[in-house]
């Protein structure tokens, strides 16, 4: 992986770790409301699985292989 790439997948690491937790305040914050629309809340809870899987995967590609 060229340094480029490197630096561009650190950025996005901390973008979507960032978002990451973002979602997870939001998912709480709503979580506590009586009045909460389950649907909305049910997205929520599914884009922070996705980031979570962005998460790693770009951890993975960040990790030098060991077999190199």
């Amino acid at each position: 992986m060229e340094t480029n790439d490197i630096e561009h997948c650190k950025h996005r690491l901390v973008e979507l770790q960032v978002e990451h937790r973002d979602l997870d305040d939001v998912i709480a914050r709503l979580a506590k409301d009586p009045l909460i629309d389950e649907l909305e809340l049910k997205r929520l809870k599914k884009r922070k699985l996705m980031l979570k899987d962005m998460i790693a995967h770009l951890e993975s590609k960040l990790i030098p292989d060991l077999n190199a």
